[in-house]
């Protein structure tokens, strides 16, 4: 067999798409948005705590419609990555630090930038706590969020 070179269309590709949350995301973006907080699924059988909330178990399908509660806006730093160029390659003014935080109590955690720190005193482990827009500024949506700050 022959290697050939990758070929490449080069153009614009015009998509349309509606993007829905789901059941669970609805409720977990409208949670934010009203009361700044995190919720989460459970289930019991699998000993699974579920952030972002499932309305059903990953692995053994049970509902958990019934099973909703609050969770913690604080959470562990579990890796991250210091962003140097925009989406388009272009350099930031000052570099970004992204990271995938655990949120604590449950068996899951969100991307997010890293805020009011410098990229070389991040750790790993290190505990962050959630900063959210103001009430008044929330819309349901992801970028209810701001980011993360170390916590005090």
């Amino acid at each position: 067999m022959q290697a050939s070179r990758p070929s490449a269309w080069r153009g614009k590709m015009p998509v349309e798409f509606l993007y829905t949350a789901g059941a669970a995301g609805e409720r977990f973006f409208q949670t934010l948005r009203r009361r700044g907080q995190f919720e989460v699924t459970r289930c019991d059988e699998c000993n699974l705590t579920y952030f972002p909330p499932r309305i059903y178990c990953e692995r053994c399908f049970a509902d958990l419609s019934a099973t909703w509660k609050e969770a913690p806006l604080t959470g562990r730093v579990h890796t991250f990555t210091v962003v140097h160029a925009d989406g388009l390659g272009r350099p930031l003014p000052v570099p970004e630090v992204v990271a995938y935080v655990r949120i604590d109590g449950t068996d899951g955690g969100l991307v997010a930038r890293l805020l009011k720190v410098a990229p070389g005193d991040v750790q790993l482990e290190m505990p962050v706590t959630a900063v959210l827009a103001p009430s008044r500024r929330r819309r349901g949506n992801l970028a209810d969020l701001l980011g993360f700050a170390p916590a005090r």
